[in-house]
This record gives structure tokens, sequence and C-alpha cells, in this order.
């Protein structure tokens, strides 16, 4: 019969999962536009704007009668145009990922348009004021409908950029998720069995092994992007916690991690998986156990870790194909976030397998995940 403390974490686990489903549901909607108030987007934005510039007085006057001084106010009245719409459609860029996209597309050119016909308005009438001649509406209409047609066109070209970054993250994170979930079974299952064995030897132990569990699969299921370090350290010494409590003193563990690392971000689930190798192909098959050495610091622009442990005599083929999977997985996710700016390295070393990583540094995010609160 199933113990009301036993029971109790499982439903710990379920109303934590129907959380992070509601909030999958809940979450915002991708953005509509690129952010025009980053540095790139506004050194694209000008660039454009000087090359629009350059095609109209090309256009008007040729090549033989090129001027300068024309270049210059026509590039001015561009930039006056660009700039104060990058602006504002920067502060509209949340409201705008929140409505429905033909009307956030609406709004986007009516909010540049409304920007292109005061500062063409403002020009006529101040070229009006100082040659002493009426307000050229006809004028003020066709560069208005020229300008108009340009702004049109660079929206579009926006819009298409952001949607095609925005199916790109999604897959991204669609792949990151299905190699996340091939380890969190591998490390259901494992400790399940390390559960199945202290039943009928320490019932008590084994029952706070099952509220350990219950908060470290809260941890686990909550995230699969980047956490930061002092979470991942966490998460890894709830693990060996666990494991403790199956081999006892047969396993050892050495820390060795440099001062100031807990707000960089690494992939969630990087440090378990591979101490759960060094543990179940390493210390877990000697009679004598042994000790796993975990290594952190900070390299020249990266991230080093060096996990280190024992192996049995005589089996680097039987290593390498239970690994091989585990390393595999962990490279693809890896490759996911970083691409080709990490290098992974791995293999026997005499009688220890050592494991060597260098990742780059990321700054550490602003939000509080779920992760962070679980772990707490």
């Amino acid at each position: 019969m199933t113990s009301p403390q036993s029971a109790r974490p499982a439903g710990i686990i379920a109303q934590q999962i129907r959380e992070i489903a509601a909030d999958s549901k809940d979450s915002a909607r991708p953005p509509f536009l690129p952010d025009l108030c980053s540095v790139s987007a506004l050194a694209a934005l000008v660039l454009m704007g000087e090359l629009l510039a350059l095609v109209l007085v090309l256009a008007v006057d040729g090549l033989r009668a090129f001027s300068w001084e024309r270049l210059g106010l026509v590039s001015m009245t561009i930039q006056w145009v660009i700039l104060p719409s990058a602006a504002l459609l920067c502060r509209l860029r949340p409201r705008l990922a929140q409505l429905p996209n033909r009307l956030a597309g609406g709004l986007s050119f009516a909010a540049v348009l409304a920007v292109l016909l005061t500062v063409m308005g403002a020009q006529q009438w101040w070229q009006a004021f100082l040659s002493h001649s009426p307000f050229d509406y006809w004028r003020f209409l066709g560069d208005s409908l020229l300008g108009a047609i340009c702004a049109g066109v660079v929206l579009r070209y926006a819009y298409v950029q952001q949607q095609l970054h925005n199916q790109q993250q999604a897959e991204l994170g669609a792949r990151i998720d299905a190699l996340q979930s091939r380890i969190r079974p591998h490390f259901l299952f494992n400790s399940m069995n390390s559960l199945a064995s202290l039943i009928a030897i320490d019932p008590e132990r084994a029952e706070r092994l099952v509220e350990d569990l219950s908060a470290l699969f809260r941890a686990s299921l909550a995230d699969s992007g980047m956490v930061p370090l002092g979470q991942e350290l966490a998460l890894a010494k709830r693990y060996l916690q666990i494991e403790e409590l199956r081999l006892g003193e047969r396993l050892r563990t050495r820390w060795d991690i440099a001062a100031g690392l807990e707000q960089l971000e690494v992939p969630s689930m990087l440090l378990q998986p591979l101490l759960e190798n060094a543990v179940l192909h390493g210390v877990a098959r000697l009679r004598e156990g042994g000790e796993i050495a975990l290594h952190l610091a900070i390299g020249v622009d990266c991230l080093e870790l060096t996990i280190d442990n024992p192996v049995p005599a005589g089996d680097s083929e039987a290593r390498r194909d239970s690994n091989g999977i585990a390393m595999e997985n962990i490279c693809q996710r890896l490759a996911a976030h970083f691409g080709n700016r990490f290098t992974f390295a791995a293999g026997r070393d005499g009688d220890r397998y050592r494991v060597q990583l260098r990742l780059p540094v990321t700054q550490p995010a602003t939000r509080k995940s779920r992760r962070e609160e679980a772990l707490a």
C-alpha cells in the first residue's frame, strides 16, 4: 500500500507539470518586428537610408549633375524620418506582439506614415517660408507617396526577417526540448532503481529519497534553456546526495569551483548527465568506490569544466559504448545553443575517465526562472 508520504511528492510533481503546461500556453507571442533600438538594427537602418538618398539623387540629377549638397539635404530628410520611426516602433514593439499580424502591420505603417507626413510637411513649409512662395501641395503629396512606398517596403522586409528569426528560434527550442527529453527519462529510471534498492533496506531513507526526487524533478522540468550555473550546481549536488544514499562511503566528491561563477549561464541539465555517467559507469562499478572531481574555472573568454572519475581496469570499449548516446546527446544540445563555439573532449587517461568542456561565457539573464524557485 502506498503511504501518504510517498503519494504526496508524486502529487507535487503532477501539479508542477500542470503549472508548467499552463505557463507555456500563457507565454508571450513572438515579436512582430525586430528590436529597432539595438545598435545593429539602427546601423542597418541608417545605412539603408543613406543608400536610398544616393539612389534618389542619382535618379533625379544623374551622375553628371551630381551634387553633394543635395545628397546631404535628402539624406538629412530621410534620417529625420527613419530615426524617430525606429524609436516609436521600438516603444510599440511589446504591444504589437500581442496583436494580430494584420492589425500590427497596419499600426506600424500608420506610425511610420505619421512621422513621414510630419517631417515632409515641416520641410515643405520651411522651404516655402525661406523662398517666400506658397506651400507646394503637389510636391508634398508626391514626396510623401514616394516615402510611404519606401516605408512599406522596409517594414515588409523587417517583418519577414523577424518571422524567419521566430521560426528559427522555435525550431531550435523544439530541438533542444527533444534532446532534453531523452535525458530526463534516463535519469528517472536510474533514480527509481536506487529507490527500489533502498525500500527493503532502509524505508526511512527511501522516503527521503522520494522527497528529494520530487524537488529534483520540479527543477529539471521547469526550464530547457539557459540557466545560472549556481542552479546547475545545486541540481548536481542534489543528484549526488541521492546516489550517496545508495553507494554510501563508496562515493566521494571533490568540488573545485572558482569564485563568482554562480551567475554565469549554461544549458540546463548539463552537469547532472555528466555526473550520472561518472557514477554509473565509474564509481558504482568499483568495489572500493572512488572520488569524482569537478573543476570549474574561467579561461580566456570561456568557462572551463572538467569532470574526472575512476573507472574499472580494462573496460574502455564498454565505457565508450555505454557513454556514446549520452555524450552525443550533450554535444548536440551544446551545438544547438552555441553552434561551433564550444569544445568537448572525453576519454580515458589511465585508470580515470576525464570529460573536458569549454563554453563561451554567457551573461546572466534578468528573469528569475521557475527552476530557481524550485531549488530555493
